[in-house]
């Protein structure tokens, strides 16, 4: 005996907008970018970085690079400090950006002196050289996140060791090689202070050979090393 129709008819649901599948999407793309930047994060911690990705690119162009990791109980206390004094004296006291720095900059319309040591790591572990939107959004989330799992003495760390001193020298042992033939638990102030004062152009500057400019800036530097030992903006990376 045939069914009778109940008069009813199935509606099949109608399928989302094209807008509201690429909101999807995207949503999931940034999750997932989100998901993998915290890992690493959280891996490079406690696990030093094998290289970079301007390494790789440097190792490639000159056939090779110089580099040997080394830790920071394995370096002159002194170069930590000239570093910093040279490159970020408000390391100790900010969450990755250094908003007095960033207005400096703005004011005077210059980029130079705005740029973090957190946020250099960042850069220079995970992200490429080159000034572009999406490196730069990428570097903005990231940094806050090293600075609340990393210790500010781990980033001090693997900024020594990622940093580039010259052509194919990477990392303050292969540095303190190149320029002093020593080790870097070996190097003295003016040659910590030296090579601190070649950042951030050291294929345009030399620390065994400095030009007056780089002696200068290298007492400076050393200067600014003994105020922020003092005044207590070196007590975060300082064992």
């Amino acid at each position: 005996m045939a069914k009778k129709n109940s008069g009813k008819t199935t509606r099949t649901a109608p399928r989302p907008s094209l807008r509201r599948r690429l909101f999807r999407w995207s949503l999931r793309a940034v999750s997932i970018v989100f998901l993998v930047m915290s890992a690493l994060t959280v891996l490079y911690a406690a696990v030093n970085p094998p290289t970079t990705i301007y390494m790789l690119q440097e190792s490639r162009r000159l056939g090779g690079l110089e580099r040997q990791w080394v830790t920071l109980d394995n370096v002159a206390p002194v170069m930590a400090r000239v570093v910093v004094a040279a490159e970020d004296a408000n390391f100790c006291n900010h969450w990755g950006f250094d908003l007095v720095a960033i207005r400096t900059a703005i004011e005077e319309g210059s980029g130079r002196g705005a740029s973090t040591i957190s946020q250099q790591v960042v850069k220079n572990v995970y992200l490429w050289q080159g000034r572009n939107w999406t490196r730069k959004a990428i570097e903005a989330v990231m940094t806050p996140m090293i600075e609340a799992i990393w210790s500010k003495r781990r980033i001090i760390e693997v900024y020594l060791n990622v940093v580039e001193f010259d052509d194919g020298i990477f990392g303050i042992h292969a540095a303190a090689r190149h320029y002093f033939g020593v080790t870097p638990d070996a190097l003295s102030d003016v040659q910590a202070a030296r090579l601190a004062a070649i950042l951030p152009l050291p294929k345009e500057r030399s620390a065994s050979n400095p030009s007056q400019s780089v002696r200068r800036r290298a007492a400076a530097v050393l200067d600014g090393a003994a105020t922020i030992d003092a005044d207590g903006r070196a007590s975060c990376f300082q064992s």
